[in-house]
């Protein structure tokens, strides 16, 4: 377990969705400040905007992702986007090769068709695997910043 994945850990169980979980774990690596970076990956939640689509967690790391090793290079693209997908192997294979879908992940067929986030009981922490998802996220992203460091500002 990684600093960073503990912050993430703990932001989640303070009422934070998976995005603005990871992000806000990473907010000094990213020149933000807590509260810059939690209402800045607050739509990506509950698979953007509860939609259940991509996996907030892994969104949070796309955005930490982008933030630190994006360009503004148009033909940077693609450099970008295989980091993005080797991120979102790493991720599969470390969930248990399962998905980087909210709904999957959650063991949904489908999304429940409503924007009201689940009020954070004792029971939604034992059923979720959202916890531990974005511990993992922010573990993995640690991991890709300790391998690929970033240049000192000058």
């Amino acid at each position: 377990m990684s600093v960073h994945g503990e912050k993430a850990y703990q932001a989640f169980l303070k009422g934070y969705n998976c995005a603005q979980s990871v992000v806000v774990a990473f907010a000094s690596e990213m020149g933000l400040t807590e509260d810059q970076a939690l209402r800045m990956s607050a739509g990506f939640g509950g698979g953007m905007g509860r939609l259940r689509e991509v996996c907030g967690a892994f969104s949070g790391m796309v955005f930490v992702l982008g933030a630190l090793y994006g360009s503004t290079d148009p033909a940077q693209k693609t450099a970008l986007y295989t980091e993005v997908q080797a991120l979102a192997a790493q991720y599969r294979q470390e969930n248990g090769g399962n998905s980087i879908v909210c709904r999957e992940l959650l063991g949904l067929k489908q999304a429940e068709g409503s924007p009201v986030a689940s009020p954070r009981t004792p029971e939604y922490y034992k059923k979720r695997p959202c916890p531990q998802l974005v511990r993992l996220a922010a573990d993995l992203m640690e991991q890709y910043i300790d391998a690929h460091p970033l240049p000192d500002p000058a």
